[in-house]
């Protein structure tokens, strides 16, 4: 299966992806904002869960999104708001325009070599580049069934010493937010049936993921919390 099967596997579930993957803690975006932006880039915005946070905080909030599927979710979930046809290698926005380019849980579809130019063009000087990832936090014992039943979906680790954004910017710096979400035993099957190593599996392969988190699932209270660890780097325009 190819690397753009895997990034543009969403948009033909994009309302089933809004409704299952969790949001963003509202510390973790002013903290990779800064104090002093106001236009912003949600690029590869999604379905515009990073989106309504950034809004949320009276940011202005430009989106850019190469699904049309994820766009027009996008489009249904945000009132008053478009989100435009465009990528990571080809921004549809002139040179300086932003203060600040956020990514949510897209950053690992981009190809760096491209990308980060064209993110540099796109940032006023000194502004701020951040993407920031929603890691589950596996400290108990349940949450790390989970991962091992939807091995593959590619959880980025903490572990980013050697992060590096290249000559363009600035030194990496990182911090991670804590937060939680509610979920149900539906809303976790959901949340499995997002992700794209689901979405490109075979029917067979499909059952039997949802197959196992049912399991692991049963006996579950109707509401449990899902920890989170929000990871956020961010580095500036030289």
């Amino acid at each position: 299966m190819t690397f753009d099967a895997h990034r543009l596997s969403f948009g033909n579930i994009a309302e089933h992806y809004d409704r299952a993957r969790p949001t963003y803690p509202v510390e973790a975006v002013m903290w990779a904002v800064g104090n002093d932006a106001k236009r912003v880039l949600d690029l590869g915005s999604g379905t515009g869960k990073l989106t309504r946070v950034a809004l949320g905080l009276g940011l202005d909030v430009i989106a850019v999104e190469p699904d049309p599927g994820m766009r027009a979710q996008f489009d249904a979930a945000t009132p008053g708001h478009t989100a435009l046809a465009g990528s990571a290698e080809e921004i549809p926005l002139p040179d300086g325009g932003v203060d600040a380019v956020i990514v949510g849980q897209a950053y690992h579809w981009f190809t760096p070599e491209r990308a980060l130019p064209e993110i540099a063009r796109v940032l006023k000087p000194g502004g701020v580049f951040a993407p920031m990832w929603n890691m589950r936090s596996t400290e108990e014992s349940w949450i790390k069934r989970f991962d091992e039943i939807v091995d593959g979906q590619n959880q980025r680790s903490s572990d980013s010493d050697d992060a590096d954004f290249g000559p363009l910017f600035t030194p990496v710096e990182e911090r991670t937010f804590h937060h939680s979400i509610i979920y149900t035993a539906q809303r976790l099957r959901d949340h499995a049936a997002s992700r794209s190593p689901y979405l490109v599996a075979s029917p067979e392969k499909q059952a039997e993921i949802l197959a196992q988190v049912d399991e692991l699932t049963a006996g579950f209270a109707d509401e449990f919390e899902l920890p989170y660890n929000t990871l956020v780097q961010r580095a500036f325009k030289r």
